[in-house]
């Protein structure tokens, strides 16, 4: 423990490494393969529903409504899968309006993918992602939803190296001179 200037007061050294790890600049590479990870599996599942007429187009929200159905049925027990409050929120929130939903999560999947994969926004594309990672455990779905959502909670605390090898280098400088000029 650190002394303070008032010998009857203690604190907490900060811990170096922590710090360190989210940025310093030469753990770039290690974010950079996390950010190229992430971005790839939200790429593919992104282009795998926009290439889907039962996610976008025709048949919009098919698909969409019977995950989510599915999801309500796990909601029931003494320990459900899916909270009942969950359950309530995508039956009378989102179920009403699966078909324009399902364009927000195909469009929003591949989206974070492209922002992830070329650390454009990486921060706000992988809070976003993260976003709907806790939707999807919400909804009772596992798969690959808590490695992408741990990752994901990586990137938007280190988001000011995670694209430091991509367009971030340059889009953040950018936007904070034009924030500085109003």
């Amino acid at each position: 423990m650190a002394l303070q200037n008032n010998p009857g007061q203690a604190s907490a050294e900060q811990p170096r490494f922590p710090i360190r790890f989210i940025t310093d600049t030469r753990w770039t590479w290690f974010w950079m393969i996390v950010r190229l990870y992430a971005g790839w599996q939200w790429i593919a599942a992104g282009w795998a529903k926009l290439n889907d007429a039962t996610w976008v187009g025709s048949k919009a929200g098919v698909s969409l409504a019977g995950f989510l159905n599915h999801s309500i049925t796990l909601a029931a027990g003494v320990h459900p899968n899916v909270q009942p409050w969950y359950a309530w929120f995508v039956q009378n929130i989102i179920l009403p309006q699966v078909a324009a939903w399902s364009y927000v999560v195909s469009f929003g999947e591949f989206l974070v993918g492209v922002g992830l994969l070329l650390g454009i926004l990486t921060g706000l594309a992988a809070f976003f992602g993260g976003l709907m990672n806790f939707n999807y455990l919400l909804a009772g779905s596992v798969s690959i939803n808590p490695i992408l959502l741990v990752l994901e909670i990586g990137l938007v605390l280190a988001w000011r190296i995670a694209g430091w090898w991509g367009g971030d280098r340059w889009l953040l400088p950018a936007l904070r001179r034009i924030r500085i000029r109003r």
